[in-house]
Order: structure tokens, then sequence, then C-alpha cells
């Protein structure tokens, strides 16, 4: 079982290694990090560099896509090799999915007209530019088409468990979540933007321009 998770220059970090630390531990899994060409990307603070182990004219059948989101999906909205390759192999996936603004890239593919489809809060207008409808669930599902799309950056845990369970079964998913000690008590509930103040706002925003 292959899983091809794309990289780009300026993608965010953990919308990648989120979903590649549950998955890698399936039996049988194989994750390959496919790009234009073999080497490092940089994340989208330039801080950590990630390595393309192979070209997409390397994985033309992959049985899952897992498109990580961030800035650098923004040189993609408008076509790409990217895009061109999820186009080419969504036909024989298993499961095609999306971290955060990794849905605009399958938005640009064509596979997100007419569906619901989530990222991160901040870029529901974009998505639905792409064709979809914009959902604040965190994981959103079309079993039918094979898609499936999550929300902001940590959100990728969340639908790498339930791929674990939809490619091999509850318990498997659950043996993940086990595995990677995944069991969430934040010090603070300010995870979603309807539980937050103006205070904790203005500083997001003041924190988000000195990273553009």
């Amino acid at each position: 079982m292959q899983i091809a998770i794309p990289l780009f220059h300026q993608l965010t970090a953990l919308d990648g290694i989120g979903p590649y630390e549950v998955l890698q531990r399936l039996p049988g899994a194989e994750v390959v990090f496919v790009g234009d060409e073999v080497g490092e990307v940089r994340t989208d603070n330039g801080f950590l560099g990630l390595n393309v182990d192979k070209t997409f004219a390397e994985v033309p059948n992959p049985d899952v896509v897992v498109v990580p989101g961030g800035v650098g999906t923004r040189a993609h909205e408008n076509g790409s090799s990217l895009v061109d390759w999820i186009k080419a192999v969504h036909p024989t996936t298993r499961y095609t999915t999306s971290v955060c603004t990794g849905s605009h890239v399958l938005g640009a593919a064509g596979l997100l007209d007419g569906l619901t489809a989530t990222t991160h809060w901040g870029a529901y207008a974009t998505l639905e530019k792409m064709g979809a409808t914009p959902s604040g669930t965190r994981v959103v599902e079309h079993l039918d088409e094979r898609i499936i799309t999550a929300a902001g950056v940590s959100s990728g845990i969340d639908m790498a468990l339930r791929l674990s369970e939809l490619l091999v079964d509850d318990i498997a998913a659950k043996a993940m979540q086990l595995m990677i000690e995944y069991d969430p008590m934040p010090p603070f509930d300010a995870g979603s933007v309807d539980k937050v103040d103006d205070a904790v706002m203005t500083r997001l925003i003041e924190y988000a321009q000195t990273k553009q």
C-alpha cells in the first residue's frame, strides 16, 4: 500500500508529518514523499527542510494521496505539475485527501466541484473560489468520490486515524492512536475561532503578519 505525500516549497510541516506519523505505522504501508524533483524543499517559515524522494513521474499509481497545505499552495491554485499529477492519479487511488489548504490543490484539480470540503478557517473564501462549499467540520468525507479533506494543521492527525480505519479497521486506527499517544489535553481551549476573544485574534493577526 503506497501512500504518497507531495512536498512543495512553503508547505506547512505538520500538515504532512502529522499524517505521516500515523500512516507509516500501518502494516504494509510505504510512505513516499513526492515532488517535481528529488531534493530538499523548505517549509513555510524557511526553518525546516524536507526531502522529496521520488518525482511525480516515479509514483504513477499511489493507493493514497495526502496533500499538505501552507502558503505554498497559492502557487498551485491556477494549475501546476502537482495539480496535473493529482488529476492523473486520482482515478485509481483508494483515497485522495488533503490537510489545511491542501484542499485548494484538490479544488484546482477539479475534485471538489459541488462538494463540501474543509481547510484552515482563515481560507474558506479561497476554498469556495475553488468550487467547494466550505465546512467547519474538522474532517469532511465523501467516500463515494474517495475524497477526504481535513481542516487546519493538527486535524491531519484526526484524518489519518480515520484513514487507518478505512484502510484496515477500527482496531488498527486505535492502535495507531495509542502508538503515537494521541490523547490531547491542551492547557487552553482556544482551538477554534468561536472559542477565542478579540485579544487572542488580534495577537494571532499580529504574529501572522510578521511571518509574511
